[in-house]
């Protein structure tokens, strides 16, 4: 299990991500308010506290509990850089300055690991696993409501904004990459579990994720032409069914009762868009359930606007946008068939874990409770 130059790489591109991210959700909200658009400048910017805010609260709780499991006190320059909502960034630049020494630097005295307490390539990938997550949390918990939105507001007008083409572009990157970042990094943390090895798999379970995720996301849209009230309600009611999921299914992700509430609630927020195994079991049947219901859900909102069309919506767009919609819901579905039932990491055989000087690997991290699918 090494820290590669090339995960490097990729831990530099992740940070561009995120920062243009950053960059184009200011723009947007600034542009809208500047236009008078107020309710969609105050929405965009509610997104981004929301994830943000929730972000950071992860990010300090394990930055609290490293500590106390390294036995140091917990310092309060990390407490006030968190309420700074510099949480991510603080994150960002111990995993590239480890990073770099450990790829760049480290790699010629591989053999000294035996020999040290602490694998140094394990320290940095469980610090960039801890990140993949977190911008999971964030792109889920603010990108998906502010790509829902943006793509509202370009049918409601018909035309948009360069700097809304743009969020809508930058979301789509970023949910696509924290995605597979997450899911590669995740993997590459624990040592039991085969690495998502290749370029096909990944692209797979990439298209397989945007395609559905998509599909969902115009729908919802669709929807909120519709009646907004209902679509609200049904967007409460499917993140109350996936709290009501995670409490079912006991999570015990962290240390803290008030934080794993959070992390539940989270979950149940994710679950709204895409699946999320939020407990590293067997999720066979609740996955299939997962996107059968939202297949005929999608179905269901195609029926209601052919039946009952809008006098609000250009009629000019609907037709491309049902035949997208059912197109990348049926390309979503192939894709996950064949991720799943070809190229999944689990068809081969799980590796166990090595041993060094008569004792296992540890496989301490707080990630070793479960997989994202």
């Amino acid at each position: 299990m090494k820290y590669t130059k090339l995960n490097f790489m990729m831990s530099v591109l992740g940070i561009i991500i995120y920062i243009t991210d950053l960059i184009v959700d200011i723009w947007v909200s600034v542009r809208f308010f500047h236009e008078g658009q107020y309710i969609f400048g105050v929405l965009t910017v509610s997104f981004m506290l929301f994830g943000t805010l929730v972000v950071q609260c992860f990010s300090y709780s394990w930055f609290r509990a490293d500590l106390k499991k390294a036995g140091q006190e917990s310092q309060h320059c990390f407490l006030l850089l968190h309420c700074l909502q510099g949480g991510i960034f603080t994150r960002y630049w111990f995993a590239l300055k480890k990073g770099y020494h450990v790829a760049f630097k480290y790699s010629s005295k591989t053999d000294n690991f035996i020999e040290e307490q602490i694998d140094p390539h394990k320290e940095v990938i469980d610090g960039v696993t801890d990140l993949s997550m977190l911008r999971l949390f964030e792109t889920y918990l603010e990108g998906c409501p502010q790509l829902v939105l943006q793509l509202y507001t370009l049918l409601e007008h018909g035309q948009a904004s360069f700097s809304q083409y743009a969020a809508i572009m930058v979301s789509c990157c970023a949910i696509s990459w924290s995605t597979v970042d997450y899911q590669v990094a995740l993997r590459k943390s624990l040592p039991d579990k085969n690495l998502i090895n290749g370029l096909c798999p990944k692209l797979t379970y990439l298209f397989y994720k945007l395609f559905t995720l998509l599909s969902w996301m115009l729908s919802v849209v669709l929807l909120l032409f519709l009646n907004i009230k209902i679509a609200l309600f049904l967007l409460l009611f499917l993140w109350f069914l996936g709290i009501v999921w995670a409490f079912k299914n006991q999570t015990q992700f962290c240390a803290s009762v008030s934080m794993e509430f959070l992390y539940r609630a989270v979950v149940g927020f994710i679950l709204i868009f895409t699946f999320f195994n939020i407990k590293g079991q067997n999720t066979k049947c609740p996955m299939s359930c997962y996107y059968i219901v939202r297949v005929l859900a999608t179905l269901g909102i195609l029926i209601v606007f052919w039946v009952c069309p809008l006098s609000l919506f250009n009629s000019d767009y609907f037709i491309p946008i049902s035949i997208i919609i059912a197109l990348t819901l049926l390309l979503g579905i192939i894709f996950l068939i064949v991720y799943y039932g070809t190229l999944h990491p689990s068809h081969g055989k799980e590796t166990k874990p090595d041993e060094i000087d008569g004792k296992p690997v540890q496989r301490d991290c707080r990630m070793k409770y479960f997989l994202m699918e």
